[in-house]
């Protein structure tokens, strides 16, 4: 199937490696421009030239804290300069720190908020008047399964996250009379560096291994495995390409069956 991704062009937020890494690289196959965040400038330059290597495609690293309010609209402008125009955002932030309720003071719920939840709404705001001119824009939210079976102690991220979807159907229910699809997905557990990282963590508090710790997780799976990075990313892809048009106001899983719920 041809998605119709040759010459459109992407900003993919948190995308120096992991999920948002795999996403970019993905789309840089179907010869989609790219520009590619994170903090680290040294690290996001790097992942921009490997892409760029791997695949002919132009990709361009720009580092910005996109939990900073100041953020947004500066990285939005060296990108549009760099692409000549934006026709997909992919918004994608870190998660906040795990915990229980009780244990956050109000400024670490001001830093969830603005890390996982306001960077999505500025840069949305900042993209919708290049997203505007665009012929196929589409905007495509991350953020993870627990917004619709929450996980315990992590108390920052199922409430903050939540918002983040009912921001993505509420724009996908005013703006889609102009033409600009607002679509989120939802990774379950995958095997990227951070979940690699998490498991050596579980192991070193529960005295175990991180293959132990992984067996445990993956138990809880129906597929009884953990995804792998491509298979999200192929999922995005499709959802944020033309070929993906009439696929508006979802909350895609990507999770291997592990939310019980049936809507």
């Amino acid at each position: 199937m041809d998605l119709g991704l040759k010459d459109k062009r992407a900003l993919v937020i948190g995308s120096s490696r992991g999920l948002g890494h795999a996403v970019a690289l993905t789309l840089a196959r179907e010869g989609c421009m790219v520009a590619i965040n994170s903090r680290n400038e040294s690290k996001i330059k790097a992942a921009a030239e490997k892409i760029a290597s791997e695949t002919g495609t132009q990709a361009y690293g720009v580092a910005g804290d996109v939990s900073d309010a100041s953020t947004a609209d500066n990285l939005v402008r060296s990108v549009v300069e760099s692409l000549g125009g934006l026709d997909i955002l992919i918004t994608n932030a870190g998660g906040p720190p795990a915990g229980s309720f009780e244990a956050f003071d109000e400024a670490t719920w001001q830093k969830a908020v603005d890390t996982s939840f306001m960077s999505h709404v500025r840069l949305i705001r900042a993209t919708l008047p290049h997203l505007r001119k665009s012929s196929t824009p589409s905007v495509l939210t991350m953020t993870s399964y627990t917004v619709k079976q929450p996980l315990p102690n992590l108390i920052l991220s199922n409430s903050v996250r939540a918002a983040t979807v009912g921001l993505t159907k509420s724009l996908a229910l005013d703006l889609g009379k102009e033409g600009i699809r607002f679509n989120s997905i939802l990774p379950g557990w995958t095997m990227t560096e951070r979940v690699q990282e998490l498991m050596a963590i579980r192991a070193k508090n529960n005295g175990t291994t991180a293959d132990e710790e992984t067996e445990k997780q993956t138990a809880e799976i129906p597929l009884g495995r953990m995804g792998r990075p491509q298979e999200f990313a192929n999922a995005a892809v499709f959802l944020v390409s033309p070929a993906a048009s009439f696929i508006h106001g979802v909350a895609l899983a990507v999770d291997g069956g592990i939310i019980k719920a049936t809507l």
